[in-house]
């Protein structure tokens, strides 16, 4: 019996394998995806399909190839796993309507997801979701004659049949790729530099990429958790400090001048020093934004998630750039960045987009980038982190994730609706919001903000501060308002 449970979150729809993310719900979602096509008069035109290294990504993928060819759209099925950046790409260099990568992105083992990407690549935006959840429950409820099981409502093309008619084709989508990576940064430059750089793509659609865009010359790239293991042994497939305790330690060992992470499926970028020390996502952030401000010397608006941190606004105030706020989601930061032609967006897990490049997240470039920031600057990491700090004042991170039962979730909800406090921690509370969460400002750069995953059964508690004890001390306040 097909499940009834697909809801697009921040970034499409995640599910349990074999629970509620099975072929019969991706088939479902696809066909609402299909109808959502033909309804805005894309019948005839293409879909690129790619996915990840997760359990059976390849046969979740080959199943929405079949629908799609079922409903006579023809697809671009990508050959190997490929990164959603570079799927994403695939997308308007093949001219096609729009993407599916099947991926769950950092999330555990025992999750999968299904992305939508618009015909520029970027993440499809909420109107265009809500329309394809209407499409789901349309097609659930449809009275269809006779019809006796739910996949009835499903068209599909078996995919043997259908690249004998030609409706599918494989694709590789990482030459072109490549070549354009080639545009924003000079990569014979940085083949001949002296560079040891040591790649974890932790198991994840990543793999090989850095290596074939840079090892060759002078620099020296050596990958770790590279080959495919659905099980991601050991660790969540989510560049941040303590799933790459593994990175750190052979940075040091190896002497190495950097560590680059990628998550599960390569859009977002973790970053490791010299010294084996984790840069935050923030401290990346920011560090890429003084790059292309200082270094490049270019011009234009950042844009941020309101959990990134206030580093740009800092920055935004040296160099005379505005900066401007969304809510948590790429497909926001995105959004805003094409409005304003933006230099820069990002968001506090990781993930970086850049103006000129497509309006996703791309771990790769932003890897490049980091590392001509050094090479131009003639810094380690930590030099660059201490440079960041002489201009903007140290500025301290910290995250906490509590799981909690969905039938717990309204009560803390409504726990927090009654009212901001005065004080956090000993300090007063100078303005608050609920623009996505309940974020509290502290003065100074200091902040708390509360918000419920829109994909997970989790509350995250976010904070910023200006030492790292003292980030920890609100996110210890932050549990204390939820009463956990």
């Amino acid at each position: 019996m097909v499940e009834r449970r697909i809801k697009f979150g921040t970034d499409g729809w995640r599910g349990i394998i074999a629970d509620d993310f099975t072929f019969g719900n991706v088939r479902l979602c696809t066909q609402a995806l299909a109808d959502y096509l033909k309804q805005h008069g894309a019948r005839h035109e293409s879909v690129v399909v790619g996915y990840d290294t997760r359990f059976a990504s390849e046969d979740f993928a080959s199943a929405a190839a079949e629908v799609l060819a079922g409903n006579g759209i023809r697809v671009h099925l990508c050959s190997k796993a490929a990164p959603t950046p570079v799927v994403s790409f695939a997308v308007p260099t093949t001219g096609s309507a729009g993407g599916i990568v099947i991926t769950a992105s950092h999330n555990p083992a025992a999750w999968s997801g299904l992305k939508y990407k618009t015909g520029d690549g970027a993440s499809a935006p909420g109107e265009i979701t809500s329309e394809i959840e209407a499409n789901v429950t349309r097609l659930i409820a449809s009275p269809t004659k006779g019809r006796t099981h739910e996949a009835e409502c499903v068209n599909t093309m078996a995919l043997e049949r259908a690249l004998k008619k030609g409706l599918v084709g494989y694709l590789d989508p990482s030459p072109p790729y490549f070549d354009r990576l080639g545009d924003f940064v000079d990569l014979d430059g940085l083949r001949r530099e002296k560079l040891k750089v040591l790649v974890d793509p932790m198991y994840g659609a990543g793999s090989g990429y850095f290596t074939a865009l840079l090892d060759s010359g002078g620099i020296q790239v050596t990958e770790i958790n590279s080959e495919r293991n659905p099980s991601f042994p050991g660790i969540n497939p989510e560049p941040i400090a303590r799933h790459l305790t593994e990175l750190s330690r052979m940075v040091v060992a190896e002497k190495a001048d950097v560590g680059l992470a990628t998550d599960g499926d390569a859009d977002r970028i973790g970053i490791v020093d010299e010294n084996g020390r984790f840069l935050t996502q923030h401290q990346v952030f920011a560090l890429l934004c003084l790059y292309l401000l200082e270094v490049r010397g270019q011009r234009g608006a950042i844009v941020k998630a309101l959990t990134a941190t206030t580093m740009t606004d800092r920055l935004g105030e040296l160099f005379g750039v505005p900066v401007l706020e969304t809510p948590v989601g790429f497909k926001y930061v995105a959004s805003l960045m094409l409005r304003e032609n933006a230099l820069i967006g990002g968001e506090e897990s990781g993930g970086y987009g850049f103006r000129g490049h497509i309006p996703e997240r791309d771990a790769f470039l932003a890897g490049l980038y980091f590392l001509d920031f050094m090479v131009k600057s003639g810094k380690t990491p930590s030099q660059l982190l201490e440079y960041l700090y002489g201009k903007v004042g140290p500025h301290h991170y910290d995250r906490s994730d509590f799981h909690i039962a969905p039938s717990r979730r309204q009560a803390l909800l409504s726990r927090l609706e009654s009212g901001a406090p005065e004080t956090i921690a000993g300090a007063r509370v100078t303005g608050s919001d609920t623009v996505d969460g309940f974020r509290y400002l502290l003065g100074s750069d200091s902040w708390l903000l509360i918000r419920f995953s829109g994909t997970e059964p989790l509350v995250r508690v976010y904070s910023e501060a200006e030492s790292l004890d003292r980030a920890r001390q609100l996110l210890q306040a932050g549990r204390e308002l939820l009463g956990l």
